[in-house]
């Protein structure tokens, strides 16, 4: 059963779906502040995270809800957004949480200087790390090792923005997100961007996450955008990237 305050935010967001202006002045900032690197600016308990302060809000709040016993994240960077993870499952363990919940990082280069930070953080002893290609087979097993018998399960997927690549992790990684719980694919903002905006970068409209998204859902029914996550947020860089396994 809602409270009175959870109709009324409920309300706010429907309203948000349906004010063209204030989506319009979303789409301005998202835009305006791709170049100048925004997401850049911020950091979590010290390491750059790279992500809109938006994202991390609605990172802490899924993580709250779900309490899963596993974090996948692929894309690793300067591991922020591992530190990150690991902090929630620390905060849910100690109201009441999964004692044991951990963080597993997939990349293909984790960077020395990177990875000893990572592992001097006080956190570190919730995660984990894996190098290698995260759609490589052996890398796979791992992961699907790793997510065996854990009853909850969460999964991020943050590496190469590629149509093919992300498709691909989607097929090896979404459906270990347990039912309740989300596959949260990151960047799809890619598609919404103009065109030539990323000059050193393969991917672009057309080839990222969000057209890869698109191809998945066609065939698995498991998985719902959160439409109230993007009315929610307004300012993310996953826009339709929160992806609710219902069944």
């Amino acid at each position: 059963m809602t409270s009175p305050f959870e109709n009324e935010v409920q309300q706010r967001l429907d309203d948000n779906g349906r004010n063209a202006q204030l989506k319009a002045s979303a789409d301005a900032f998202m835009h305006a502040s791709t170049v100048p690197k925004y997401s850049y600016n911020f950091a979590w308990m010290g390491r750059p995270v790279i992500q809109y302060p938006q994202d991390i809000v609605a990172m802490q709040e899924i993580i709250w809800r779900v309490q899963p016993d596993l974090i996948i994240e692929t894309g690793i960077a300067h591991g922020g957004s591992l530190i990150f993870s690991a902090s929630m499952l620390e905060l849910n363990a100690a109201c009441g949480g999964p004692k044991d919940a951990r963080v597993l990082g997939v990349d293909i280069d984790i960077r020395a200087h990177n990875r000893a930070a990572i592992e001097a953080h006080p956190m570190f002893r919730r995660i984990d790390m894996i190098q290698g290609s995260s759609i490589a087979p052996e890398i796979i097993e791992q992961v699907r090792a790793r997510a065996r018998a854990k009853p909850r399960v969460l999964v991020c997927l943050d590496s190469n923005h590629t149509h093919d690549h992300v498709l691909a992790e989607l097929h090896a990684y979404a459906m270990l997100a347990t039912v309740g719980s989300y596959c949260v694919v990151f960047d799809t903002i890619v598609e919404d961007l103009p065109a030539g905006i990323y000059p050193e970068r393969t991917w672009g409209p057309g080839n990222n996450p969000k057209s890869a998204l698109y191809e998945y859902l066609k065939d698995h029914p498991q998985f719902e955008i959160d439409r109230d996550m993007d009315h929610k947020l307004l300012i993310s860089v996953a826009p339709q990237g929160y992806l609710k396994r219902v069944k």
